[in-house]
């Protein structure tokens, strides 16, 4: 029939084209139900769903978003991209050739079962965004990027074309339930990023296995021991002008191991403040007050996600500055106008003995605007730089170093 009909053996040809067209183009899922724009986990939390959108990214789509309308169980929804016919029994970033970000932990999966530490943990309306750089690609290498709630979080090279990456959303226990946005455009609100990049960088003197990110601070850390250790400090110290400052948990990680206090300028890098000599601090974990040991005294209230810890001191009313002028660039260092009295209390039979000597202030701390304790300690040389430490993983922080000011 075909040999005596051309037209017909022309139209057969289309239609198997269509056919064709049709597969390519199908989404992709399982344990999983789509309802408009939601998708939502139908497993039994021994198996993974797994949803693959039925065309990949491009130069005209090139980046997509899921919003986390419930995290069920456990929390363990995947957002990043997949070849066309990846196997759905997998969360999307464990098998070859594909990548995902993972709420449940933050962690990069970059096709193997083992993440890597990569940004923060997300919850109940966090936006997870996925995307392409269509300017950042080589012959068979593509550069990914994403974001949590319209911010970037980092980048990964992946060996695949653009056109060989599908997004893809997994889940992986019961009740969990996300909005899907395949038609979103990638951008930054130039005047809304405006207010956000003023993130007073330069406020910090020294950051250890901790990043910077617009106002925020967030571990970046091993996070397996006590060595592990990630600070922060202050580029100046607190003086009679500027004698408080507070930190907003806006993620507590695995632990909440994060110690807000203050310590001498020469502080390990490795210790929590409050753990060796000249330093004091309030951990959020167990509510304990630290003073040069490793050993804390109870003291208050533990600390969560949500909470404002602040610290001060309130100093003598003949306390001055070594500069003895008024001006405000914070430089100065801060002197005892009286006879030094010896501190004993930064001893630590770890350290080398060498004593610490300052005049004695009240240092008191703050949990959502209510004080929590006071103790009196010696100022080291040099003064008190506010210090913060942070021990697991996913740990973030809010600092406002002037809260007073208005």
């Amino acid at each position: 029939m075909d040999e005596i009909n051309p037209h017909y053996r022309f139209m057969n040809l289309r239609r198997r084209i269509r056919e064709v067209r049709a597969v390519r183009y199908r989404e992709r899922f399982k344990r999983m139900m789509r309802d408009g724009e939601v998708l939502s986990y139908q497993g039994n939390s021994d198996e993974v769903g797994c949803y693959v959108a039925p065309r990949p990214l491009s130069k005209g789509n090139c980046y997509f978003e899921v919003t986390i309308i419930d995290t069920g169980v456990r929390g363990m929804i995947a957002v990043g991209l997949v070849p066309q016919y990846y196997k759905l029994d997998h969360q999307p970033g464990w098998l070859p050739h594909s990548v995902a970000y993972h709420a449940d932990d933050g962690k990069l999966y970059n096709g193997n079962t083992i993440g890597q530490q990569f940004g923060p943990k997300c919850n109940c309306g966090d936006r997870i965004g996925c995307g392409i750089y269509l300017e950042a690609f080589e012959d068979g290498q593509t550069t990914v990027f994403f974001t949590k709630n319209g911010k970037e979080v980092g980048t990964v090279v992946v060996p695949a074309s653009p056109e060989a990456l599908y997004p893809a959303v997994g889940m992986h226990s019961l009740g969990e339930e996300v909005q899907l946005d395949l038609q979103v455009e990638w951008g930054m609100e130039k005047e809304d990023g405006l207010m956000i990049v003023d993130s007073h960088e330069d406020e910090w003197g020294r950051l250890h296995d901790v990043r910077f990110t617009g106002s925020l601070l967030e571990y970046m850390g091993k996070g397996k021991s006590i060595v592990d250790v990630g600070l922060a400090q202050a580029r100046l110290p607190l003086n009679t002008r500027c004698h408080y400052y507070e930190l907003e948990i806006t993620d507590a990680g695995e632990k909440c191991y994060i110690a807000l206090g203050l310590a001498r300028r020469d502080y390990p890098k490795n210790r929590h403040p409050g753990w060796s000599r000249g330093s004091i601090a309030y951990h959020a974990d167990d509510g304990k007050l630290f003073q040069g040991s490793g050993v804390g005294d109870a003291f208050g209230p533990r600390c969560f996600e949500g909470d404002v810890m602040g610290c001060g001191i309130m100093f003598p009313r003949d306390y001055i500055l070594d500069s003895g002028d008024d001006s405000d660039d914070g430089d100065s260092e801060l002197r005892p106008k009286q006879q030094r009295v010896q501190n004993d209390l930064y001893m630590n039979e770890e350290e080398d003995g060498e004593e610490l000597e300052g005049r004695k202030v009240v240092v008191f701390f703050t949990r959502n605007g209510k004080v929590v304790g006071r103790k009196e300690v010696a100022v080291p040389a040099g003064g008190f730089y506010p210090t913060i430490g942070m021990m697991s993983t996913g740990e973030k922080v809010r600092v406002d170093l002037h809260p007073l000011s208005g």
